[in-house]
């Protein structure tokens, strides 16, 4: 390529590759003609037609013939850039910084920066400092049918120069081609993407899985087609429902969160609850196994007792008998408000227990004393029985 043609890594104007300064405005033609006169050891002349001893005019032309076409074949590449050389329009070498040469004009080469990383803003443009959306780029579709504004930053630079070139093409004319193919990759795989993601996780909490799956499905295109372009990040910079319905959406994101509240406040009362069931249910089964404790424990005792009694019956009957009798009297007689006085005992003064016999009016009245006593006699006959038989 010549010195003078874009991406020939010749910042600062054009040079000449022997070193001369950089050329201003075209030189007068006989100017020319005595300058290379005096090079070669011609005359000095002041353009009034050829002298002895000069050079003709064929050498003249030949010696310009020479420095133009060394201004096309050699050339510098800079740091950080790489050249193609082209033969015939098809590849022949790749060379690295440095002065190069190319046998122009059956030769070419195109010098691309290969290391340098670039950003492309998709869906909005940073032009005056302030990011303004590019609405046509941000508007996309989720998989629940809701408009989302998307707008992310790709950055990128260039891992394989020849496939840039012969698949790409058109890249020596500048870095709007390249962004193009960047471009149209992005916004595909993009869309794809959130086409397939909701709003809320878009919105929230899937923001890192959308700039990971997009850069994912974004690296894959591009080596699809063999551009020869590497991602190196995916950064989303803003994801967001369209000014038009944004109230509504603000309004459906307060009435989720007063859900969610909701929902915590219900499952902390059911936790409590439960909590307290559970204390209840312990707290009644222990009264239940103390009350079974308490009942077998207490017919044990009662067994024993008649036990005890059987064995006194068997040594003296009557005397068992007369003072089971008499408990059972006491028992039933002590649950009524009379007071039985024995006349034959010769007491002069009676004590009547008058508290007890208010307190013990105030009872229901059960069954009559007659057959209370008659239904404990039968009991404790009928347990004597038994154990007898027991026996």
């Amino acid at each position: 390529m010549p010195w003078n043609e874009p991406g020939s890594g010749n910042s600062g104007g054009n040079k000449d590759p022997w070193g001369g300064g950089q050329r201003g405005d075209s030189p007068d033609l006989e100017d020319v003609i005595n300058n290379v006169r005096k090079r070669f050891g011609g005359g000095n002349g002041s353009g009034g037609g050829r002298r002895g001893g000069g050079l003709s005019p064929v050498v003249i032309f030949i010696a310009l013939a020479l420095v133009f076409w060394a201004t096309r074949a050699f050339y510098t590449v800079q740091e950080g850039y790489e050249s193609i050389e082209l033969q015939f329009g098809k590849y022949s070498d790749r060379v690295g910084a440095g002065l190069q040469f190319v046998w122009w004009p059956i030769e070419q080469n195109i010098v691309i920066n290969s290391e340098n990383i670039r950003t492309l803003e998709i869906g909005f443009r940073k032009n005056t400092g302030t990011p303004q959306s590019i609405r046509q780029e941000a508007q996309m579709l989720t998989t629940d049918e809701n408009i989302a504004n998307v707008s992310l930053a790709v950055q990128y630079n260039i891992k394989n120069v020849e496939d840039l070139l012969f698949n790409v093409g058109n890249v020596d004319i500048g870095r709007n081609v390249i962004d193009n193919v960047v471009r149209g990759a992005t916004e595909s795989a993009l869309r794809e993407v959130v086409g397939s993601t909701t709003m809320d996780d878009l919105f929230n909490k899937g923001r890192a899985i959308v700039e990971t799956r997009t850069k994912e499905l974004l690296q894959r295109i591009l080596d699809r087609y063999q551009t020869g372009i590497n991602v190196v990040a995916v950064e989303m910079q803003a994801a967001e429902p369209p000014a038009e319905v944004r109230e509504a959406f603000d309004n459906v994101n307060k009435a989720d969160q007063r859900e969610q509240q909701l929902i915590k406040e219900s499952k902390a009362y059911e936790e409590r609850v439960v909590l307290e069931a559970q204390g209840r249910a312990a707290a009644v089964l222990a009264e239940a196994d103390g009350y079974r404790q308490a009942v077998i424990a207490r017919a044990a005792g009662e067994s024993e007792r008649f036990t005890q009694i059987l064995s006194e019956y068997e040594k003296a009957p009557e005397v068992t008998r007369k003072r089971l009798y008499l408990e059972a009297m006491e028992q039933v007689l002590g649950n009524t408000n009379k007071v039985i006085v024995d006349q034959k005992g010769g007491n002069n003064i009676m004590y009547l227990p008058l508290d007890q016999i208010r307190n013990n009016s105030n009872r229901p009245q059960g069954e009559p004393v007659a057959d209370q006593a008659q239904q404990l006699i039968e009991s404790a006959q009928k347990r004597l029985g038994n154990a007898r038989g027991g026996r």
